[in-house]
């Protein structure tokens, strides 16, 4: 008899932690999206055969795009370990470098599905949340006009407990998404055997049929179908906390039984009681069980709500790294997990957008047209990238994964014509937000180019600098200066401008240029690699992964075996401050270019970006017409 591996023994416990993380998003759309088919804008006919039909596409659909396409192929699809749409690009951009036109249309992709990330998440609290505390009007309609203040107030206090870390209260989510899915299921089971005929929803035949009847209508009940399957992409995108088997034993063994059953059960209560299609979700409950439940509903939103956000800040911090974004303020909420991160900007910038949608929506019932768009768009972004990933870097050939992929996009690009109808009642607001971030991230990428250009062209040849300083070497002065540069080979302007200014060179000069690479990690062996150049100088090369943390004096406490060893005390960190002025060309247009410099103005400092004493930085500033 064979003896379980430890990864396998650690299995089922991972399994666990995946519930409280990776399944709130998906787990909680059975507050709102069996509702919005029957009583949303709208809604079908109620009809044994709709309801029927509407719950096998809720299965199938589960099935064909969940179960299929995330855990059983994409999850495949990691990065050494790692997941999510920038794992993805990574992947996708992994030979494409010898393409530019290849390279840029990916780029433009990957980018495309991270700013719909973005409109995802800021759509997903708010719907939440309020679908959650709704729940409150079942209990008594004189609770109505609570709703919206207790929605923002518990809102407001996930955002705000944010800059503590999640870790203090990660341990609780696990146990209580145990509850919330074992909830779902004896809800569900307690209807089904009231109505034991809705079982046949199984069969695929009734979606087919539904949609075959139906048309127009069926298109429309198709895009609230897809509210079943928000928060796949959660499933990818932390599949490097807890890796690909865990997640795979609670979907199959926990999370999919417990959420077919409790959609079965609602379709059980709706032919039971047509009146029931207003709230399945809470009228599929006993009086007695409807206060607690509010109360455990409104805590899984919360945790669903803060995966998406802790999602926003991994992503946000990706996407500084691979330069698709500005620097920002990274404070780290625990000195054991790695991935415990706050970013001050991402948090409040999201529940701005949050609270103006509850306060602009009203109800979740108006959200859910707001919300399905930037789901199927993301969905459709990942299909395409998982493509070129399974085409060129699984060597499937193009043939193969189009046609696996064609099976997957046949589905989801009919949600996304069904949200297409959702646009006039809110489904503009996820596409006007990912609008507005896909311009800028493509500014800051395109300008972040332009910059390298211009400071390209005026660069000197540090092997060159080196040897006219021989001919007439100013004053050296004790200890060591460190000069961030962006080209290894090139004079840093700080260097420059210091010897301008001050006419003297300490006794060392360390040259450091960071590299960043699309993998998640680096090994530490890899961080450093080192040259002693002439009249002691020193490059260099400090390597990060997209999901690594810079940290510049840590990195170069690494370089003492190679000879180079850095006193912190005894060292001065040079840095360039540029100024940047618009100049009218055909590079970029004017609004885009003032865009960037607003951008690049208000980007956080490089010192606290890469962990530099401040009080060791001296920062020379130099003008630069963009």
């Amino acid at each position: 008899m064979s003896t379980p591996s430890p990864a396998q023994s650690a299995a089922p416990v991972l399994a666990l932690a995946a519930l409280g993380i990776v399944f709130g998003d998906i787990g909680t759309s059975p507050l709102y999206a069996m509702k919005e088919v029957f009583a949303g804008n709208h809604p079908i006919p109620l009809t044994d055969a709709n309801v029927l039909g509407s719950l096998s596409a809720f299965f199938w659909a589960l099935i064909v795009v969940v179960s299929l396409k995330y855990v059983a192929i994409v999850l495949r699809a990691d990065n050494r370990g790692e997941g999510g749409i920038m794992a993805l690009i990574a992947l996708a951009l992994h030979d494409a470098r010898e393409n530019p036109r290849r390279l840029a249309v990916i780029t433009v992709i990957g980018i495309l599905g991270a700013a719909m990330f973005y409109g995802d998440g800021m759509v997903t609290p708010a719907i939440s949340v309020l679908s959650a505390v709704e729940g409150l009007e079942i209990v008594t309609p004189a609770l109505h006009r609570f709703v919206i203040p207790i929605t923002l107030l518990v809102l407001f206090a996930l955002f705000l407990v944010q800059k503590r870390g999640t870790a203090r209260v990660g341990a609780l989510f696990a146990p209580v998404m145990v509850v919330w899915f074992a909830a779902l299921a004896a809800l569900g089971v307690r209807n089904i055997l009231g109505e034991p005929h809705v079982l046949l929803a199984l069969d695929p035949r009734h979606a087919v049929g539904f949609l075959a009847e139906n048309h127009a209508m069926a298109l429309a009940a198709m895009g609230n179908v897809v509210l079943a399957v928000t928060g796949a992409e959660a499933l990818y995108a932390d599949m490097g906390h807890f890796g690909r088997r865990p997640i795979q034993l609670a979907w199959y063994g926990f999370v999919l039984p417990a959420l077919v059953l409790n959609y079965f059960g609602q379709g059980a209560l709706i032919l039971a009681d047509p009146a029931a299609a207003k709230n399945p979700f809470y009228l599929s409950a006993p009086d007695w069980a409807l206060l607690p439940l509010v109360g455990l509903a409104t805590v899984a939103t919360v945790i669903a709500s803060q995966a998406v956000i802790s999602g926003a800040f991994s992503i946000s911090r990706q996407a500084m790294q691979l330069g698709f974004m500005p620097r920002m303020t990274v404070r780290h909420t625990s000195a054991q997990t790695q991935g415990q991160i706050y970013l001050p900007a991402v948090n409040w910038g999201l529940f701005a957008a949050v609270a103006i949608l509850v306060l602009g929506f009203k109800s979740s019932h108006n959200l859910a047209a707001a919300y399905g768009i930037a789901v199927t768009g993301d969905m459709v972004i990942t299909s395409l990238l998982a493509t070129v990933v399974v085409a060129r870097v699984w060597r499937w050939g193009w043939t193969r994964a189009a046609l696996l992929f064609a099976v997957f996009l046949s589905v989801e690009l009919v949600f996304l014509a069904a949200n297409v109808l959702k646009i006039p009642d809110g489904g503009w607001f996820p596409l006007v937000a990912g609008a507005g971030v896909f311009v800028l991230m493509t500014t800051w990428k395109r300008g972040r180019e332009l910059l390298r250009e211009r400071l390209r062209g005026e660069d000197i040849r540090l092997d060159a600098f080196i040897d006219a300083l021989f001919a007439g070497m100013p004053a050296r002065v004790p200890g060591t200066a460190v000069f961030m540069s962006a080209d290894p080979d090139g004079v840093p302007h700080a260097l420059l401008h210091n010897l301008m200014h001050n006419k003297v060179l300490h006794e060392r000069v360390v040259l450091v240029s960071v590299q960043v690479f699309d993998v998640p990690w680096v090994p530490e062996i890899d961080r450093v690699e080192v040259h002693r150049l002439k009249g002691d100088f020193y490059r260099v090369i400090v390597r990060y992964g997209f999901k690594d943390e810079p940290d510049i004096p840590a990195a170069l406490a690494l370089c003492a075996p190679a000879g180079l060893a850095v006193e912190t005390l005894d060292t001065s960190f040079f840095l360039g401050r540029e100024t940047l002025l618009p100049r009218p060309g055909p590079a970029m247009s004017r609004w885009r270019t003032k865009l960037f410099i607003a951008m690049f103005r208000n980007a956080g400092s490089a010192t606290d970006f890469f962990r530099i004493p401040s009080n060791r930085v001296v920062e020379l500033g130099t003008q630069i017409v963009l």
